[in-house]
């Protein structure tokens, strides 16, 4: 199950991940994308909305893998290093915010990779400290705490879009111009209050890491997550009717569906890589699973990029993007809107691969 001390079919999935982001993030149009690419509108679940917890469920699994490398009395120098890196990454993701415009009267202030930093960061000190028992209760306590909070701090529709109390936070302590408005009013699904639940998606991925560690035979290991897989997709599903699953909400039925999800996924891929030792196909993604964090960064830049500072004029005169352009004068004219949205998207994933493939092959690993 490893190469050089890493876990194959966590980079693997880790990898599958990643090209799903790029996959969903960069549409040729966002007025061509086939529903399965889109996030839920508000409640309901799909596969879109499971590419961001599979994330953080896989940072809680390598966070244990890592844990494993240093000993107790250097506890405190992981310390150090785990808030560096939460200081490092949520940087990243101001900095991704800011630009190209670089205004700080409108500048969003939350977003994936500042959510990404506070819950490693948290996640990762409460897995340093505490030991199983208490990280299982520490879940328990942070799902049914966040229930809670949101069901007795609004009287009226507590989970509705513009009512409940998570976008309420965010417009008092920021104000609308600091908040994301992506769904036609000021709501940010990545806020200060949402953020909370996502840290209980990194422990069950520290937790699930704990297992997989173990000195056991794959057949069991693929057995037990199964088990609990399916075991939190039942519980999330049947908890949604009074507690809906929302990605936006980053709701604690959202975490159970979400992590069972990954488990299932995680055991199919050690079956397949692992058991049935069919491992070429997954190549690529493991290029994309070494360096996660940087082809991410990159990528949001080279949209950012081609969007606000690649300016062309097509064949009416008009100044358009460059990656309006690409899309409207390439893709198209061979595939049609709809189609030549997705083949655009397509061909990014296999040009940022083309990146971390000649990384890869030079042993350049860019930890971010």
């Amino acid at each position: 199950m490893e190469i050089q001390g890493r876990l194959k079919a966590l980079d693997v999935l880790r990898g599958i991940t990643i090209a799903a982001m790029i996959l969903v993030n960069t549409p040729g149009s966002w007025s061509y994308v086939y529903w399965p690419l889109l996030h839920a509108k508000w409640h309901g679940f799909t596969p879109t909305d499971a590419v961001f917890p599979f994330f953080l469920f896989i940072v809680g699994v390598s966070i244990h893998f890592s844990f494993k490398k240093n000993k107790e009395k250097e506890n405190q120098k992981v310390l150090i290093k785990i808030v560096k890196r939460t200081v490092v990454i949520f940087s990243l993701g101001f900095f991704l915010n800011l630009f190209p415009k670089f205004n700080f009267e409108t500048v969003r202030y939350f977003g994936v990779l500042q959510r990404i930093a506070i819950a490693y960061g948290i996640g990762a000190v409460l897995c340093l400290f505490f030991d199983k028992r208490k990280l299982i209760y520490s879940t328990l306590f942070i799902l049914i705490a966040y229930w809670g909070i949101l069901y007795f701090t609004v009287s009226d529709n507590p989970f509705a879009p513009k009512t409940n109390i998570v976008g309420k936070i965010d417009l008092y302590l920021f104000g609308a111009n600091h908040v994301w408005k992506g769904l036609g009013f000021p709501f940010d699904p990545e806020g200060l209050l949402s953020t909370i639940p996502s840290i209980a998606t990194v422990l069950i991925g520290f937790l699930t890491g704990g297992f997989l560690s173990k000195p056991i035979e794959n057949g069991i290991k693929i057995k037990t997550l199964l088990s609990y897989g399916v075991g939190l997709v039942a519980l999330g599903f049947i908890w949604g009717f009074v507690f809906p699953i929302n990605k936006s909400l980053w709701t604690s039925t959202f975490v159970c569906y979400a992590a069972g999800w990954a488990m299932l996924m995680l055991a199919f891929l050690i079956w397949i890589i692992d058991v049935k030792k069919y491992t070429k196909w997954s190549q690529p993604f493991i290029h994309f699973g070494t360096n996660p964090l940087f082809i991410f960064v990159f990528s949001g830049l080279y949209v950012k990029t081609m969007i606000y500072l690649v300016k062309i004029t097509n064949s009416e005169g008009e100044i358009t993007s460059g990656l309006k352009y690409i899309y409207q004068n390439i893709f198209v004219p061979i595939a049609g809107n709809m189609n030549g949205s997705l083949l655009f998207a397509i061909a990014h994933i296999l040009f940022f691969w083309s990146l971390v493939y000649v990384l890869f092959r030079n042993k350049i690993f860019i930890k971010i």
